[in-house]
């Protein structure tokens, strides 16, 4: 059986009554949402009350951060001597943020900053040995690194031989411990570093070198500090959920006319901003452009100054975003077809997959497909004259990084964390490879941690169900990782009417538990579930918690995740 024929698994918190009740008096709180705190190990009183007013007061001094006081003092140096400073970014949404927001301090400051962002099929992820040539033609003095570096230790070595110092800013997982031979190396996961919220986005690393070098929070960049934030799905805890809480707002009403271009394009400019909107349709847009060719478009439109060039960019996303639309299409079906072909799901716990030719700016979208799908960490690789240049996407409970460590004799080079990485492969290792990688998910996983679960927050009968409790529920906003949109469950209802499946496959009806009525909607779920509802007399549901006010006064909804029979 193909492991997305399986039913979910449906793992249900246990309440915990007598801390509920404690947190409640305390702070004064409804019952279910010191429960949802509870569920995200936010346990105690101070915890909570920083959680839930998540402003900027709650910043650390970013001089906590190992190495900071020596970034400072260098750039500070550049500023002071005239040195000719250069941005070396990564192509994805949180590398362009973090470009264009330090490329606006050190502007900004008087300091003459260049950006500079690898082009992914030419020159690959991070820094090279190719930028020192470079940075020594522009007569540049320094070189920060953002949201890569942590791992380019030649680079780092040619680039000082060169004459040339390197500033480190990158949130990545840094090997065995080791540190490139930089100037200053910011990273909160490096093990000496007492920065005590080790969550950040690059971006998030820059805004607090910013912090540290003008003596204040760059308030009038939390636009780009959100969208960086978000779309590099970093955790809402701790400083990401004050960026993202205090940036939404600001990404609604932003100055930027490039953000502000790209919005109209999109057709959001207007709406109240919530993640998704940077997650699954700004976020897209800005990675497309370093997917399909080179980011500095991106970059460009987040920097213009002028509302004829902010437009003609926000096409050119536009239209990078729509061929890479295509393209994933096409490369996801041709890794359906080579898994349903030729990997055996009794075998295989990590699905690894290659073709000649596939490109490589869509391989990490391709690889999440499979997961999605499959529920099965997945790598996928594009082959050319030898080599497999390829990303990796996993599933709760298998550390993608500690896989590929342990499997590092196999790869030419490898980076990431635990829920994605990037790796380079000879073609002629491929197949030891994949041996060795399976062999060790075999001992690192069970059969149980390979079926898909939902986490629940809780089961609440139908009749509990208000508009208030869903204004209560949204209040924990903003949702995201770290802090999912709650997910509860209702049991033995029936349904009221029969269901519907309207465009894009989207099921609705509306159910009963005898004493009300309400409406459930799951999206892209119709052609799996129809004939479920139309045979099984008791139905569970799980779901989001909604309101429903398209043209309407405003009603409860199930925004549903599973349905199953009642009984399961």
């Amino acid at each position: 059986m193909s492991p997305q024929l399986m039913s979910k698994r449906w793992n249900i918190r246990n309440p915990n009554p007598q801390l509920q009740v404690e947190l409640s008096n305390a702070l004064g709180l409804h019952p279910i949402i010191v429960q949802l705190l509870i569920n995200r190990q936010v346990t105690d009183i101070r915890e909570a009350k920083s959680f839930l007013d998540a402003g900027l007061s709650h910043l650390h001094d970013p001089f906590l951060f190992k190495d900071m006081d020596r970034a400072v003092e260098r750039i500070k140096k550049a500023k002071n001597d005239g040195e000719a400073v250069l941005i070396f970014g990564d192509y994805d949404v949180d590398g362009v943020t973090s470009s264009a927001l330090l490329y606006n301090c050190l502007t900004k400051a008087g300091i003459k900053a260049f950006n500079y962002i690898p082009h992914r099929m030419s020159e690959g992820y991070g820094l090279n040995h190719g930028i020192a040539e470079y940075a020594v033609e522009k007569g540049v003095a320094l070189i920060i690194a953002v949201d890569c570096g942590i791992n380019a230790f030649s680079a780092v070595d040619a680039i000082n031989q060169a004459g040339i110092d390197v500033i480190i800013l990158d949130h990545h997982e840094p090997s065995e411990g080791q540190l490139p031979a930089a100037v200053a190396v910011i990273n909160p996961k490096r093990e000496d570093c007492p920065y005590p919220f080790k969550g950040l986005a690059s971006v998030g690393l820059v805004a607090k070198l910013i912090q540290a070098f003008e003596g204040r929070f760059p308030e009038e960049y939390l636009d780009l500090i959100a969208i960086g934030t978000i779309a590099d799905v970093a955790q809402l805890r701790g400083e990401n959920r004050i960026f993202v809480k205090e940036g939404l707002p600001k990404i609604q009403k932003t100055r930027n006319i490039g953000l502000q271009a790209l919005m109209d394009i999109a057709k959001i400019s207007g709406k109240k901003f919530k993640p998704y909107y940077v997650g699954f349709i700004l976020g897209p847009r800005i990675n497309a452009t370093g997917r399909m060719d080179s980011a500095h478009a991106s970059l460009e439109l987040l920097l213009a100054d002028s509302k004829e060039q902010a437009s003609e960019l926000a096409q050119t996303l536009e239209n990078h975003n729509t061929q890479r639309q295509k393209m994933q299409k096409d490369i996801v079906q041709e890794a359906l077809d080579i898994v349903e072909r030729e990997v055996n799901f009794n075998q295989q716990k990590v699905i690894v997959l290659y073709k000649e030719g596939w490109h490589k700016g869509v391989l990490g979208i391709v690889a999440s497909r499979i997961v999605e799908k499959y529920y099965r960490p997945t790598i996928v690789l594009s082959i050319k004259d030898g080599i497999g240049i390829g990303s990796a996407r996993s599933i709760s409970g298998f550390h993608l990084f500690e896989a590929l460590t342990h499997c590092a004799e196999h790869l030419e080079n490898f980076g990431g964390h635990k829920m994605a990485a990037g790796l380079t492969v000879r073609e002629e290792k491929i197949a030891s490879f994949s041996q060795l990688i399976n062999e060790f998910a075999a001992n690192a996983m069970t059969v149980e941690d390979l079926l898909p679960t939902i986490e629940l927050d809780g089961e609440v009968p139908l009749n509990q169900l208000s508009l208030k409790l869903a204004q209560i529920v949204d209040s924990l906003e903003p949702f995201g990782e770290g802090n999912p949109t709650p997910v509860f469950c209702s049991r033995n209802l029936s349904l009221k009417t029969a269901p519907v499946i309207h465009g894009k496959d989207t099921l609705k009806f509306w159910v009963t538990d005898g004493e009300v009525v309400v409406q459930a909607v799951g999206f892209g779920m119709g052609e799996k579930y129809f004939d479920l509802l139309k045979t099984t007399p008791k139905i569970d549901l799980a779901y989001n918690l909604s309101i429903d006010d398209w043209n309407k006064d405003p009603i409860v909804s199930l925004k549903l995740k599973d349905i199953r029979e009642s009984g399961e």
